[in-house]
């Protein structure tokens, strides 16, 4: 399976697997990454390959992208203040973190594995994971931004 196929796939294998409760939709797809959103495509989940230099990794999480630095940073605020929870659902490797031109992003690194049908469904039951355990506290945090 290539790359491309693999992220391609990977939105109908998590959104067939969520629980009630968020609908998420198919954002942006690249041959290394993709991206499913809610409500907002700014504000979205990612699964994308980490470069090279940075090892053999994928990133799956929720980031805040909007133009608004500063909405991103709240969004930011609101998760670091739930980090001992999520920790405890997620584990010790989610972190949540200022990134590049204003963006924030709560997230985690897996090991990249071969692409194929098994190491699909082992991303695409980690995303669920995650967006069941994030969207939440979202949902809260955004609400308390407005």
């Amino acid at each position: 399976m290539r790359s491309s196929e693999f992220m391609a796939a990977l939105p109908d294998a998590v959104i067939g697997s969520l629980p009630d409760g968020p609908r998420l939709r198919r954002g942006r797809l690249w041959s290394f990454g993709v991206q499913l959103y809610d409500d907002e495509p700014h504000f979205h989940y990612e699964v994308a390959r980490v470069p090279v230099r940075l090892g053999d990794r994928l990133e799956v999480g929720l980031h805040f992208e909007s133009k608004n630095a500063a909405a991103n940073r709240r969004l930011l605020d609101g998760f670091t203040a739930h980090m001992i929870e999520i920790k405890a659902e997620l584990g010790e490797d989610v972190e949540a973190e200022l990134w590049d031109k204003g963006w924030t992003k709560v997230y985690e690194t897996i090991a990249l594995e071969t692409y194929s049908p098994d190491y699909l469904q082992v991303v695409a039951q980690r995303l669920v994971r995650i967006v069941t355990v994030l969207h939440p506290v979202y949902l809260e945090v955004r609400g308390n931004c407005q």
